[in-house]
């Protein structure tokens, strides 16, 4: 049966889902890595919808899905901005702890244990659908695309954050986060699945989809991340049916 399921994968976050609000634990590259996640969603959002800029930006009246939401740190911000926010993923253990969470933050976001393409199948919609370190994770990468088109909306986007297949990305985010400084288990990547820039253009445009802006991060001395110009390590795009 296709899924876009990875055993392996679902077993190496499972083992960290009572860690993903540790700041200071092994999600830690992840919550440095958030301030410059939202600020990329909300531009994207900006592109398509009219919603109101400024110092806290207002989502009400927006339906998004966060694919592959683990403990909810992209869901939390994008609920308190006023969205109403469908997270998903395949590890339950993820799900119970981004649930436990909302509530002791009185945050009503709907958490699911299901797969995209199980949640596509049930024809639900949304006018923002966002995976953020996510595609590089999946078993079947097309499959993942195409559960996200048929969940558009038809004015809706998408956006995407990973990793390029490239020797710096292989050297920083699998070698030194993993096996160096060790801010990462072992295992949690696997290099084959990184994708490179033009390989996720086409297999978007193969579902209908224009991923029409890309954008490259790099980590800052101070600990977090900032936009590049550069896409040769973390990279994010976005786009929508054009």
């Amino acid at each position: 049966m296709m899924t876009t399921d990875d055993q392996t994968e679902i077993d190496n976050f499972a083992v960290l889902s009572d860690q993903w609000w540790d700041q200071k634990g092994p999600m830690a590259p992840l919550h440095a890595f958030t301030p410059v996640r939202i600020d990329y969603i909300l531009q994207a959002v900006g592109r398509f919808f009219p919603i109101k800029t400024g110092i806290k930006p207002s989502l009400t009246g927006l339906k998004i899905l966060d694919i592959g939401c683990g403990g909810g740190l992209l869901a939390e911000p994008m609920a308190r901005l006023g969205a109403e926010v469908t997270g998903i993923d395949v590890t339950a253990p993820a799900i119970n702890a981004a649930k436990t969470h909302a509530q002791s933050m009185q945050l009503a976001i709907d958490y699911q244990v299901v797969t995209a393409e199980d949640l596509a199948a049930s024809g639900a919609k949304f006018d923002v659908i966002y995976a953020s370190e996510v595609i590089e994770h999946v078993a079947d990468r097309p499959l993942f695309i195409k559960a996200i088109a048929a969940m558009l909306a038809p004015n809706g986007v998408v956006v995407i954050t990973t990793i390029n297949r490239t020797l710096p990305a292989l050297i920083f985010v699998k070698l030194a986060l993993e096996y160096i400084v060790r801010i990462m288990p072992a295992g949690t990547h696997d290099a084959r699945k990184f994708v490179r820039p033009a390989e996720l253009r086409a297999e978007f445009a193969a579902a209908g989809i224009v991923l029409d802006d890309m954008t490259g991060f790099a980590p800052c001395l101070d600990g977090g991340f900032m936009p590049i110009g550069s896409l040769a390590i973390n990279y994010a795009a976005s786009g929508g049916f054009r």
